[in-house]
């Protein structure tokens, strides 16, 4: 096994992507375009959701997604409103919610499933709470019944970050779907590759509107005449260069729409391998006595492979990963670990409800392996040869 190299990540392109890129060349368009827009409609009827809007990365999406409920008429979000996040996600999370001035209020997650814990998130409402920006973590599902609950009882918007977990399902919804929006990520490692890119998914027009207009300027250009937003007044020369909301300009390639329409025909084989490689994770590692990994929630699209390292492993975290690396296994913090203990903490207006035990755990004890669309058998034996090795000498 010496000659394995097991990565984070891999290409999961070939001639059709580089294709799709040739015939944007010929088109002579290179901004977003037609290209985009078909990306758009079949991501949309792919989710069984009314819109999407593609952007340059998942983190625009998070920002789009943010901007939109702040100036929309019916959620109006205003500076000091309170949004519940759990304490282990990507930055990217939070800083939109930062950003525009509203307040993090970071929970612990579920030390099993990784995800953002019910039960934390019930003792951080407050009257001031708006937001429950939910998290899918490494391609599994939250406990979406109990959230909803939640948010009905308390009159609390539900958004999904789903960069990480594109493909899975909660019952008879995709992930993404089950809050008022969802945000999805394209980057390289990630289960869609269209270079960079993202998008959000709503079944709310009005929210829909104002993203399209976010992210290009915060014109109308590329409303639809019959908005909700801004009137059109039909002739070109105004309507073109007409601002209504303090937009950004954050809109995708056209090649990175050509692309994702090619990925997307391929993704359910993607998810269907990955489902495989997890099989073959899951049957070595998952009776280890000092090893937990993550445990799935309805149907996960497993982004990559968490290990929480305990008992007699527990304090050795830092020691086991240089001897992967070492032996060509890439391995990473999950996601951030407990970004509470990163330094920009100080910049952000936040409070922290509770302990933060698990994150905490996680970020001293836990590391995550990759998974993609290849298979892995060997990969994945690789890792858990090295790893009973190492138990053994310790």
């Amino acid at each position: 096994m010496k000659n394995i190299k097991y990565n984070l990540a891999s290409d999961s392109w070939d001639g059709e992507e580089i294709s799709a890129i040739n015939d944007v060349i010929k088109s002579n368009r290179y901004t977003m375009g037609p290209k985009v827009k078909k990306f758009e409609d079949e991501f949309a009827s792919h989710f069984n959701s009314d819109y999407a809007i593609m952007v340059n990365s998942g983190s625009s999406a998070n920002l789009l997604m943010i901007a939109s409920l702040f100036y929309s008429k019916e959620y109006d979000l205003k500076e000091g409103d309170e949004v519940i996040v759990p304490a282990v996600s990507w930055s990217t999370t939070y800083y939109p919610v930062h950003q525009y001035g509203l307040k993090l209020i970071f929970v612990d997650i579920d030390r099993n499933t990784l995800n953002i814990s019910s039960e934390e998130i019930k003792k951080a409402i407050s009257p001031k709470t708006k937001v429950i920006f939910a998290v899918n973590l490494l391609g599994n599902p939250c406990e979406f019944d109990e959230i909803i609950r939640i948010c009905k009882k308390n009159n609390i918007i539900l958004i999904e970050d789903n960069c990480e977990s594109l493909g899975a399902t909660y019952k008879d919804k995709y992930t993404g779907t089950c809050g008022i929006m969802g945000s999805f990520s394209f980057f390289f490692s990630h289960h869609l590759q269209t270079m960079e890119g993202g998008m959000i998914l709503t079944n709310d027009k009005y929210l829909y509107e104002l993203c399209v207009s976010l992210r290009a300027h915060g014109w109308i250009r590329d409303l639809p005449d019959d908005n909700s937003i801004e009137k059109k007044t039909g002739n070109s020369f105004y309507d073109s260069f007409n601002f209504v909301t303090p937009g950004y300009s954050i809109r995708p390639l056209e090649m990175s729409g050509a692309i994702g329409s090619v990925q997307l025909n391929k993704l359910p084989m993607f998810i269907q391998n990955r489902r495989k490689n997890a099989s073959i994770f899951k049957s070595l590692f998952e009776n280890e006595p000092n090893i937990i990994i993550q445990q799935e929630t309805e149907t996960s699209s497993w982004f990559g492979f968490s290990l929480l390292l305990t008992n007699k492993l527990a304090s050795f975290r830092d020691d086991l990963v240089n001897i992967l690396i070492e032996n060509q296994i890439e391995c990473r913090p999950i996601v951030a670990g407990n970004f509470t203990k990163n330094p920009v903490i100080k910049f952000l207006d936040y409070h922290i409800c509770g302990d933060l035990l698990v994150s905490d755990e996680i970020d001293k004890n836990g590391f995550f392996v990759g998974n993609d669309f290849r298979d892995l058998t060997n990969e994945i034996n690789y890792l858990h040869k090295l790893i009973k090795d190492f138990e053994k000498n310790i």
